[in-house]
């Protein structure tokens, strides 16, 4: 998929997605228009066992093999915005082992309470102070 404005995927749900897909079977290409950088969450991934690796030069593609339903593998990762660090945080609910994702601060901001809430649905999240 393409981001785009509105009414094309929005960029916002990029992150998020790239993880549905490192999950999912076979492989997609991403490619990212509308903002720069906003890939940072790829070698994160990576660090979690997904199938992922930049494509062009300019940092805007990448390719996604994804596991075929294969768990990630927990990992200590950053999330480096808003946006990377939500899918970090979904990537490691999807994982085997434990995933510690550090920069929640922009995490906070944008979704308050989230921990909360995913325990509500029965996540196993712990919080600690860094």
């Amino acid at each position: 998929f393409t981001t785009e404005p509105h009414p094309g995927v929005p960029t916002d749900m990029q992150p998020q997605l790239c993880v549905m897909l490192a999950l999912a079977s076979g492989s997609a290409t991403v490619r990212e228009t509308v903002f720069e950088n906003r890939f940072s969450h790829i070698p994160e991934l990576a660090k979690m066992g997904a199938g992922v690796s930049v494509r062009s030069d300019d940092n805007r593609e990448v390719v996604i093999r994804g596991t075929g339903g294969l768990p990630l593998i927990g990992a200590d990762v950053r999330g480096s915005d808003l946006r990377a660090s939500a899918a970090l945080v979904l990537a490691g609910l999807a994982a085997q082992g434990t995933t510690r994702v550090e920069g929640l601060r922009h995490l906070d901001r944008g979704y308050e309470g989230l921990d909360d809430k995913l325990i509500g649905l029965g996540a196993v999240i712990r919080r600690h102070p860094m």
